[in-house]
């Protein structure tokens, strides 16, 4: 069973990875849909899209058992419906991770690192932010930028956010494994959030996890 990663904290946060090795029929027997959920899987044209949709439900499944189907908000923020439950939900390439907490709100993010970051860090990355000179290190220590702002823009649900102009991280050196510190600053929030990080093969995953 590829459930990579799982982990509790902070009470009743629980997080699990999963890495998509099934096929789309394997994974189509192994999750139970609920009304509505069959028509919106069909209604995708990408296969890829079908695989991500359904390793969201059979994660969610390793995790928690069924509890109810997954709904999406006017602005696609995702829901269990007639759940405790909070939920994040994040996918790229092969992994599907989840976030769960019932008295929480929280945010994952993860991205697989291509080398396309650097032609867009423009659109996110602000000037009171510090972004490291090691040409090394500069592509992770921009992916870590994006996944947090991807995670704080989940957990303020996706209101009246700009990535550059609302969301600011603080200063830090990039390792392997660390927290950090980030600034939500629009006409719902001015607070600040603490953020995990961490690597796993060539992906990177921030997550956060605040009370409400």
């Amino acid at each position: 069973m590829p459930l990579i990663f799982k982990e509790k904290f902070q009470g009743d946060c629980l997080f699990g990875i999963w890495e998509i090795k099934e096929t789309y029929e394997d994974l189509l027997s192994e999750v139970h849909l609920f009304p509505g959920e069959r028509e919106r899987l069909l209604g995708f044209r990408s296969g890829a899209r079908k695989i991500e949709f359904l390793s969201v439900r059979i994660l969610l499944k390793a995790l928690i058992g069924i509890c109810g189907p997954i709904v999406y908000s006017d602005n696609n923020k995702p829901y269990l419906h007639q759940s405790e439950y909070r939920i994040s939900i994040s996918h790229s390439r092969t992994l599907t991770s989840i976030m769960l907490s019932k008295t929480k709100k929280v945010g994952i993010d993860l991205e697989y690192m291509s080398h396309k970051i650097s032609k867009i860090q423009h659109k996110f990355i602000n000037d009171d932010e510090y972004i490291t000179p090691d040409p090394l290190k500069q592509k992770y220590h921009l992916y870590i930028h994006w996944c947090a702002k991807e995670a704080l823009y989940k957990v303020c649900d996706k209101q009246d956010i700009n990535f550059k102009k609302n969301l600011t991280i603080e200063s830090f050196e990039p390792q392997d494994v660390g927290i950090i510190y980030g600034w939500v600053d629009n006409k719902f929030w001015h607070d600040k959030f603490e953020l995990d990080y961490f690597t796993i093969n060539k992906f990177v995953v921030v997550y956060c996890c605040k009370k409400s």
